[in-house]
């Protein structure tokens, strides 16, 4: 029986697709969980009319997972719901051929939904709706671009077991250098980033700049700026996802991890956002020589506010905070400036019509979802309460105060689960959800015997 879809997904997407696209013959179904990680099935050709008029059951312990697909009790949603089924539905518009697949195959994300049809309210993409609807009532519409920071990692280990760049696609040629803005470093991995391209307009996103990045075989790929942010967000999952496929397929390995090499930069995911009123005028941009506008001031007030308390959604693994070493290109202040690559909140030079807040805390390892929903969120309490960002930071932000910024994965975890603020901005559900799984990582994570307690102690104490 067909039931009315709560996300606005029709029936003429469905068939629209299959009629444009006869050599699919699987589609891979998508529900993301806190850290972002797609779950689902792959369902064949004819089940796909059936998820469009009635949804796909999925079980709702999939939101409480862990990072390697473990359950976590303390989020609720496992035996406190007898580990029940909710209906999930396709998000409208995310239904893509995947480029390169054999068979052919498509990819859709799914949203997940209580059986009366109201949204579950620990899915991710929902945190985020609920934050752009708050902005919107006030007469405020965000855009936004992520940039997309990652690796390409040999399969193989070096002699001392530590990760290692991969050798060039075309040609086997080996850098364990830096080579920053290389285009010659980028040339030797056109093959795969040709295919990288490919996947992305097979799916409707367009990747433009691509850039050697500051460490050996890191990357990094931007994306066009939207004018819906939930897009945007669908655009740096996809993506994610688009690269790690193809480097797989060149034989290489695409790491998102946020620091996987130690004496280099790691990987951040930095989202630029501004805000447009009902007439589509942005207003984050001045006057020629009028100065900063209120609007922008107190929307970075209002980020740098909340930075501290907000950092486990910035930085929600063990790794992510080893990103956070000075001089290694990611903040480690709740500061803002103008074109100042050492700051939190960067305002970008340029053009005073494209004036934006470039958020650069995030580790690419981060939830875009939850990264957005956050920075919405501290830009409507900012403007809210009208809240004053204070000084511009000029010169090394790496030497300013860090105020109640979190020193380590601990602290930020308990910032967070103390925090009104973060249980607003994701709201109540999402928040327990997403709090009680970085506490269970937490507790893996410290129970786990590493390498350089044996290196440090075996044979010493």
């Amino acid at each position: 029986m067909t039931q009315n879809c709560p996300s606005g997904a029709t029936r003429a997407e469905a068939e629209a697709f299959l009629a444009a696209h006869p050599q699919i013959q699987a589609i891979d179904i998508l529900l993301h969980d806190s850290n972002g990680i797609g779950r689902g099935k792959i369902i064949r050709r004819h089940e796909l009319m059936s998820v469009f008029e009635g949804g796909r059951h999925l079980p709702i312990s999939i939101l409480g997972l862990d990072i390697v697909g473990e359950d976590v009790h303390e989020t609720g949603l496992i035996w406190d719901a007898g580990d029940g089924d909710l209906r999930a539905w396709p998000v409208p518009g995310t239904l893509v051929p995947l480029h390169g697949t054999e068979p052919a195959r498509a990819e859709m994300f799914l949203g997940q939904y209580h059986l009366d049809g109201t949204p579950m309210l620990s899915d991710p993409r929902h945190a985020l709706a609920r934050q752009v609807e708050a902005l919107t009532e006030r007469g405020l519409y965000p855009s936004a671009a992520f940039e997309l920071e990652f690796f390409l990692l040999d399969p193989e280990r070096d002699a001392m077991g530590r990760v290692q760049p991969a050798r060039d696609v075309l040609d086997g040629r080996f850098s364990a250098k830096t080579e920053v803005y290389s285009v010659d470093q980028l040339i030797g991995m056109q093959p795969l980033f040709t295919d990288i391209y490919a996947g992305a307009a097979a799916a409707g996103i367009t990747a433009e700049t691509l850039i050697s990045e500051y460490a050996p075989g890191q990357y990094e790929l931007t994306l066009k700026y939207r004018d819906d942010v939930l897009t945007a967000a669908d655009d740096l999952v996809r993506l994610k996802r688009i690269v790690r496929a193809q480097a797989r397929r060149h034989g290489v390995v695409a790491c998102f991890m946020a620091k996987p090499i130690a004496d280099y930069a790691g990987s951040g995911m930095h989202l630029h956002v501004s805000l447009r009123d009902a007439g589509g005028r942005n207003v984050f941009a001045e006057a020629p020589g009028a100065g900063w506008t209120e609007t922008i001031r107190h929307a970075l007030g209002g980020l740098k506010q909340t930075m501290g308390e907000s950092m486990l959604v910035f930085a929600p693994h063990a790794n992510s905070w080893r990103r956070f070493a000075s001089q290694s290109y990611a903040p480690v202040s709740p500061s803002w400036g103008v074109n100042n690559r050492s700051v939190a909140l960067r305002i970008p030079a340029g053009d005073l019509r494209a004036r934006r807040i470039e958020h650069r805390p995030s580790g690419v390892d981060a939830n875009p979802y939850l990264v957005a929903a956050t920075v919405l969120a501290g830009i409507r309490k900012g403007l809210d309460e009208r809240i004053d960002p204070g000084p511009e930071t000029t010169g090394n932000a790496y030497e300013a105060e860090t105020g109640d910024m979190p020193r380590d994965w601990r602290a930020a975890i308990e910032a967070a689960t103390g925090s009104a603020f973060l249980k607003d901005a994701l709201g109540a559900e999402m928040h327990r959800t997403f709090t009680a799984v970085k506490a269970a990582e937490y507790a893996r994570v410290a129970r786990t015997i590493a390498d350089v307690d044996y290196d440090l102690y075996l044979h010493r104490v």
